[in-house]
């Protein structure tokens, strides 16, 4: 049958019986007897036929995406097979949030490269959501919860958010002692016209809703809230990956250590996705499980912050 699915798709691509036959090295009649067996499998009409042209049926219109799904898997299989037999290689298309793609998956890339010679990535780095079935896209990095859909994920690392200030800010206005303190200070939030899921949320303040901070700037960049932060502008909520480098050396001081997010499943988090059944299979597999290395559980970003914290 996998035989007579490919003479179909070559005959919608040819046009007519004759140019495949002669592509082939096979007879005309032997082409046509075997799409009468696959119409008669499929218990269907796949062409309307002349001596001259065939065109497509209603039903093959319809069974034609099917059939080229049919190989695509079968492709899929044989290149997860051979993966698996023998040194990885070939292109991985891999895509990722701007900030933490080239703070985290670009080095991760980078020392999968090393290990793996044969392998060739295309990164995307964008904030885009980017279709995978569209874009042929083997692996997405994706930060936050999850919407229902056909991706096979993977959990990376926990998405914690902190809130920081400099200590020039603390020192000239005080530092919060809780989260409903943040109400008396300048604090630098989100410009979006979509709720930031978590931002300025806490466990057991305003019944979870976000506490209504004001503040003198707002951007929709969070590099350009950290910026600000740096400079002493105002205080902060922003993804523990982001300020990690910052707490640590001192120029980010985390104000309230005990009420990190949690880190349960039904959390939001940092995931990488596939398409089931895409081709690169293995392949995209064994990436997904070096960024699981690479980034450690906890993850590598939050344990440094949280020996930070305990000194």
């Amino acid at each position: 049958m996998l035989d007579a699915i490919h003479l179909f798709l070559a005959i919608v691509e040819a046009g007519n019986l004759s140019k495949v036959a002669k592509r082939q090295n096979i007879a005309v009649s032997s082409v046509s007897r075997k799409i009468d067996a696959l119409e008669a499998e499929l218990g269907f009409k796949l062409f309307h036929r002349t001596s001259r042209l065939v065109m497509l049926t209603d039903s093959g219109e319809q069974f034609l995406p099917r059939a080229k799904n049919i190989v695509l898997e079968l492709e899929d299989a044989k290149n997860a097979m051979s993966a698996l037999n023998a040194d990885p290689k070939g292109l991985l298309t891999v895509t990722a949030p701007a900030s933490f793609g080239r703070l985290y998956v670009a080095p991760a890339v980078t020392r999968f490269l090393k290990r793996y010679p044969l392998m060739e990535i295309e990164l995307n780095i964008s904030d885009e959501i980017i279709d995978l079935s569209a874009h042929r896209i083997d692996v997405a990095v994706r930060i936050g919860t999850l919407p229902d859909s056909d991706l096979v994920a993977t959990r990376l690392a926990p998405f914690k958010r902190l809130v920081c200030a400099s200590p020039d800010y603390l020192a000239q206005h005080g530092r919060p002692t809780s989260p409903q303190e943040l109400l008396q200070h300048n604090c630098l939030s989100a410009a979006t016209l979509k709720t930031v899921p978590g931002l300025w949320c806490f466990p057991g303040v305003n019944k979870g809703a976000p506490l209504p901070v004001q503040g003198n700037f707002r951007s929709n960049d969070t590099n350009s809230l950290l910026l600000a932060a740096l400079a002493g502008i105002g205080i902060v909520h922003l993804a523990s990956w982001l300020v990690s480098d910052m707490i640590i050396s001192g120029q980010l001081v985390s104000l309230f250590p005990d009420l990190h997010n949690s880190s349960s499943k039904l959390e939001p988090a940092i995931h990488a996705v596939r398409m089931p059944g895409r081709s690169h299979a293995a392949k995209a597999q064994l990436f997904i499980a070096h960024l699981r290395s690479e980034f450690g559980e906890p993850a590598y970003w939050d344990n440094a912050i949280a020996a930070c914290e305990r000194v």
